[in-house]
Parts: C-alpha cells; structure tokens; sequence
C-alpha cells in the first residue's frame, strides 16, 4: 500500500460511525483502499471511477448552524470541498478547500483535525461516479459575510439544524447534522 493510501486508511480507521450505513461505507472504504492505491482522481470527472473528496463543512456551533452553497455542477446545496490531489492528504484538501472556497483560514476545534463522517455516494449528471467523502468540521460565524466562490456556487445559506429540510443537498446531509449535533454535545478529545 502506498504511503498516500496507508494515510487515508488511518484517518478513516478513527472515524466512530453514527450508524449501520455509515459501518459500511467504512468497511467499504477500507477494503478498497486494501485493494488499490488509485484513489485521487486523475481526470474530470470520473477517472478513476471511485475516489475521495474532503467536504469542509463550515458551522457556528453557537448558532447551530451550517454554511452551505448552491453548487453550480451539481445544482445541490453543498459544503464546500472538492477532491483530494493525488498525494494530497485529506486534511491539507480541506485547508487548502476553505482557503479557495471560503477565503479563509480552517479552524478544526470544532470537533478536532479528523474528519467527523464518511459516506460513498454516486454523483448524480453526467460523468456520474462514486465520491468517498470525508466530512470536516471548521469553525465559522453566521453574523460574518462568507462569500462562497462564485466560480463553484451560486449563492450560499446558513441552515440551522432543527427543522432542516432543504431537499435539494447531499443525500447524507440529514444524517451528518444528527452526528455532528451530537458530536457538539460532547467535549473534542
């Protein structure tokens, strides 16, 4: 296994999963993560056919809230994010995604520097594909004006997590909120 991958098992090896779903897109994750080291994408959109992508989900924790923007590829409300560069560990994507999608510096004391979810998911238009998504947790404040890249989104919300019901975002989102309220019950450690 190369050491790019062997990174990637580790970091998907402390993810606690919320439920049944989330165990499996685990031990989904890290058996194909066993059987090969083409994991970053190499071509848009789909080469290879299965690869990662860091999310970087900004959240005012005081207000319990979300960032999310409309992405213009996909026609979803979506956290920021994009794939991991080949080599690139996850946890530098998301750095490097807050800085070119946000405009800022990510702060992981949220929930602390690993990613807090993971989820397989098929890509819904054209060139469609599996993304292995890690979920990152950076700390954002709903009274300040984030502009999202207007070259990825167009336009940007916050979403409280009681009475979420946007329809039109990541299937997973719903479950993500569930844990990360959880998670924000509990001290990061």
């Amino acid at each position: 296994m190369h050491s790019a991958t062997a990174a990637v098992a580790d970091v998907v090896h402390r993810i606690a999963p919320l439920d049944g779903l989330e165990r499996q897109h685990i031990d989904m994750t890290l058996a194909w993560l066993a059987s090969t080291d083409d994991i970053f994408r190499r071509e848009v959109p789909a080469t290879p056919p299965r690869h990662l992508v860091s999310y970087v989900v900004l959240v005012d924790p005081a207000a319990r809230a979300v960032l999310l923007g409309r992405h213009r590829l996909a026609g979803l409300w979506l956290p920021t994010g994009g794939h991991v560069d080949p080599g690139e560990h996850p946890l530098d994507t998301a750095r490097r995604e807050a800085t070119e999608e946000i405009g800022i510096e990510a702060r992981f004391d949220v929930v602390g520097p690993d990613p807090l979810f993971l989820t397989v998911t098929t890509t819904v238009g054209s060139g469609a594909h599996e993304d292995v998504s890690l979920w990152y947790v950076i700390r954002g404040d709903r009274t300040r004006g984030h502009a999202l890249d207007p070259r990825e989104f167009d336009g940007a919300r916050w979403c409280e997590f009681s009475g979420f019901a946007l329809p039109d975002t990541d299937p997973h989102f719903a479950r993500f909120l569930t844990k990360l309220n959880s998670a924000l019950r509990s001290p990061v450690g």
